[in-house]
């Protein structure tokens, strides 16, 4: 069968869904690839054989571009016979499936990372995405979702023959678990006291990631023996440099940008902090629990499939200052109990394997070939 992978940006392909297409290929399947390159391709995916199309998508749905990147998308699905596309993230799968609305010989598979209307999500976000989800569903042959909520809602209201469910896009959890460091010495090279307590976050800063709430819980515990170290860019670090001034915690508040060393820090690390607003399933959550690690999150969508409160941390709710205060204080105070969760995590986390989720796409593409 030849297939067609599309995301919207070549960032998507290089970080979860080579070993996807790896699978596919060496069950006998041709596989190329389609994405606007943001980070340039994977040396894997030439390796591959994957012939890489470059379309000129763009995150916001409002740009010209996605118009001319969906009449070369039509163009090149047609001109090179693709059996199925299959196609994540939101704004290249709207324009997959349009595009492909009424050839019937196409398939169109989706994967979608996390709907934008979810229980909590603003109002502007069920008026806009939940009828163009639902109205794009019908020229869909199968979605699949990588948490429970999405699965519940696609299942009970979109027209379509298919929805399933896979535990995420998959992790190596062996390659976060089995990571040993001297502890003193990767703090050392972070510029954080070898004997503090230290928070760790990951993810871009913006809005979503919500990292504020974090750096105002740690005003409030007011103990100056415990750091707070953030992993990622975006255009809010003035900003969350500026609140941590304004709150006086400047000195435990570490932004250290993007990093290549996620699983050592994890490692040096006591606990996960994730206060995010949306997720779909999020990889960074499942690397601290691979990591043993006890974690503080938001109590959103995607969280609550990992998280089981009190057994592998806490739920919170995102705004919930004085929540997250007190859930970090309990761990900080209580060594056994930051060891059980971590324990309880790790063990968790196991489902969402990479080898389990390569497992349930492959039998998912087996009784679609039947």
């Amino acid at each position: 069968m030849k297939i067609l992978y599309v995301t919207t940006i070549s960032n998507t392909v290089n970080a979860f869904l080579i070993p996807h297409i790896k699978m596919l290929i060496e069950q006998g399947h041709e596989v190329d690839v389609a994405f606007n390159i943001k980070r340039p391709v994977k040396q894997e995916i030439f390796e591959m054989g994957c012939k890489i199309h470059e379309l000129t998508f763009r995150r916001s749905p409002l740009k010209k571009d996605n118009i001319s990147a969906y009449k070369l998308l039509k163009k090149i699905v047609l001109e090179e016979k693709y059996d199925l596309v299959h196609t994540h993230t939101p704004v290249a799968s709207a324009c997959v499936r349009f595009a492909c609305r009424h050839m019937k010989d196409v398939k169109v598979f989706y994967t979608a990372h996390g709907f934008h209307f979810f229980k909590g999500a603003p109002l502007k976000n069920w008026l806009l995405y939940y009828p163009i989800e639902k109205w794009l569903a019908r020229y869909t042959d199968l979605l699949i979702t990588i948490n429970k909520e999405d699965y519940e809602l696609a299942k009970r209201n979109f027209e379509m023959d298919r929805v399933e469910y896979i535990p995420g896009v998959g992790l190596d959890t062996r390659k976060f678990n089995e990571v040993i460091i001297d502890k003193s010495e990767k703090r050392r090279e972070l510029g954080i006291p070898e004997n503090s307590f230290v928070i760790l976050s990951i993810g871009e800063l913006n809005n979503n990631k919500n990292h504020e709430t974090v750096i105002k819980a740690l005003a409030k515990i007011n103990n100056p023996n415990i750091n707070y170290i953030v992993c990622g860019q975006g255009p809010l670090k003035s900003d969350l440099e500026d609140l941590a001034i304004k709150l006086g915690v400047e000195k435990q508040v570490k932004l250290l940008g993007l990093r290549r060393d996620i699983a050592e820090i994890c490692k040096a690390s006591d606990v996960f902090a994730f206060p995010s607003y949306r997720e779909g399933l999020s990889v960074a959550l499942m690397e601290a629990m691979a990591s043993s690690l006890p974690v503080v999150c938001s109590d959103i969508r995607g969280n609550r499939d990992l998280i089981v409160n009190e057994k592998g941390g806490y739920l919170v709710k995102p705004d919930d200052v004085n929540g997250f205060s007190r859930s970090i204080n309990i761990l900080v105070e209580n060594d056994n109990m930051m060891n059980k969760f971590g324990q309880y995590n790790l063990k968790i986390v196991k489902k969402f394997d990479l080898n389990n989720v390569i497992t349930e796409l492959y039998k998912i593409y087996k009784y679609d070939m039947h």
